[in-house]
C-alpha cells in the first residue's frame, strides 16, 4: 500500500471525534470552518497551525456576533428593519443637517444618555430615521426596543390592572434605546402621565438611558398632550432640558414621492 495515499485519505476525511466534540460543545461555526478547511486541505496545508486555528476561532466568533445582531434586531421591533442612515435622502427642503447626522451616526447620543426628538408632518420620514438609528444602535451593540405610543398606553393600562406593572416597568428601563413612535396622536390621561413620568425617571436613574420619540406635533406643543399639567411640566423638563437633540423634518411626503419614483427602494 502506498503510505502517501493512505495518509492523504486519512487527512482528507474529517475526524469524527473532533466533529462530535464540536457538536457537543455547541461550536457550529468552528465545526463548519473545520469542514471547510478539510475540504480544502491541499490549499490549507501550507498554513501554520496557529493561522488555521485562528480561522476556526474567528468563524465561531463571527457566528455568535451575527446571531446576537439578528436577535437584537428582532427584539428591537423596529418599524423598518432595512432602514439605514446611509440611505437617507438629503434635500434642502427636508431640513436634515448632513454633518449633524454624521456626528451622531455612531450612536454617541446613547453613550451620553441623550434623547432624540423627531418631529415632522406625516410622510416626512420620521419612522425611517428612527428605525435607521435603531439599526445603527443594534450594530453598535446597544439594546433597542420600539413601541407605538398608543400601544405603550394600552400595555401599561393592562399591566396595572393585572398587577404586573412593576415587571413591565423593569423591562422598559432595560433597553439602552427606547423608541416611542407617534407621540401626540391622542391625549394622555392623568394616570398615564404619572406612569410615563415614572418610566422616564426609571430610565434616567438606571444609567441615563436614551429615548427617540417621533411626533407630528412640534415639541413646543407637546405640553398640551398631557392632561395632568403638573406631570406635563416634569415630563417636558426631563425630555427637553437634558440635552435632547431635535430634528424637525420638513418638505414633501417622502412616502408619496418614493412610491412614484422608486417603489421598491428602501430609502427615505
Amino acid at each position: 500500500m502506498n503510505l502517501n495515499n493512505y495518509k492523504k485519505e486519512v487527512v482528507i476525511l474529517p475526524d469524527p471525534h473532533i466533529m462530535s466534540c464540536l457538536t457537543q460543545l455547541r461550536l457550529p461555526g468552528m465545526k463548519a470552518e473545520y469542514m471547510r478547511q478539510d475540504d480544502l486541505w491541499h490549499t490549507m496545508e501550507p498554513l501554520p497551525f496557529e493561522e488555521r486555528f485562528l480561522m476556526l476561532v474567528n468563524a465561531e466568533q463571527n457566528r455568535r456576533e451575527n446571531n446576537k445582531l439578528i436577535k437584537s434586531l428582532r427584539d428591537a421591533n423596529l418599524r423598518d428593519k432595512t432602514a439605514a442612515l446611509e440611505s437617507l435622502i438629503y434635500m434642502p427642503a427636508r431640513n436634515i443637517d448632513r454633518q449633524f447626522i454624521a456626528r451622531i451616526s455612531d450612536c454617541s447620543f446613547i453613550k451620553e444618555g441623550r434623547d432624540v426628538l423627531l418631529t415632522g408632518a406625516t410622510g416626512t420620514g420620521k419612522s425611517f430615521l428612527a428605525s435607521a438609528f435603531g439599526v445603527a444602535a443594534c450594530h453598535a451593540g446597544y439594546s433597542v426596543c420600539t413601541y407605538k405610543m398608543h400601544r405603550l398606553l394600552m400595555d401599561v393600562n393592562v399591566r396595572v390592572n393585572d398587577g404586573t406593572y412593576e415587571k413591565t416597568l423593569a423591562s422598559l428601563k432595560k433597553p439602552d434605546l427606547l423608541i416611542l413612535e407617534d407621540f401626540g396622536m391622542e391625549s394622555i390621561s392623568p394616570n398615564f402621565c404619572r406612569y410615563f413620568l415614572e418610566i422616564i425617571d426609571e430610565r434616567r436613574y438606571a444609567g441615563r438611558k436614551s429615548f427617540i420619540i417621533t411626533a407630528q406635533l412640534p415639541v413646543n406643543e407637546w405640553h398640551h398632550v398631557f392632561e395632568d399639567m403638573t406631570a406635563a411640566d416634569a415630563i417636558m423638563d426631563r425630555l427637553v432640558n437634558f440635552g435632547a437633540y431635535r430634528i424637525d423634518l420638513k418638505g414633501p411626503s417622502m412616502r408619496e414621492m418614493l412610491t412614484r419614483q422608486t417603489p421598491a427602494g428602501p430609502v427615505m
